[in-house]
C-alpha cells in the first residue's frame, strides 16, 4: 500500500482524515482507488486532462512529481499540497 497525506484544504471529501493508505503502480492509480472511496476528491488535484492541478503540488518520497504516470511502489510515500497563492 502506498501512503497518502492529504492537506486539510481537502479533508472534507475524505471524512476529516489526512492520512490514507492506497493502491496503485502510478500517482495516478492511487488517486483513482482515493476517488472510488472518496467522490470528487481527484478532480481537486488533477485536471480533466489528469495535469496536476496549477494551485496543487504532489511529493513522492519527498520529489516533486511532475506527473500522474509517476511510478509508485510499495512502502512509497504520496504527499499532496495546496500550492500558496496570492496578489
Amino acid at each position: 500500500m502506498i501512503a497518502v497525506f492529504i492537506p486539510s484544504q481537502l479533508t472534507s471529501y475524505t471524512d476529516g482524515v489526512s492520512r490514507l493508505t492506497a493502491a496503485g503502480g502510478s500517482i495516478e492509480a492511487v488517486l483513482d482507488d482515493l476517488d472510488r472511496r472518496f467522490p470528487g476528491l481527484k478532480f481537486r488535484v488533477v485536471d480533466e486532462q489528469d495535469r496536476i492541478r496549477r494551485h496543487m503540488r504532489i511529493f513522492k518520497n519527498g520529489d516533486r512529481a511532475q506527473d500522474v504516470r509517476a511510478v509508485v511502489g510499495e512502502g512509497d510515500e504520496v504527499l499532496i499540497f495546496g500550492a500558496l497563492s496570492g496578489g
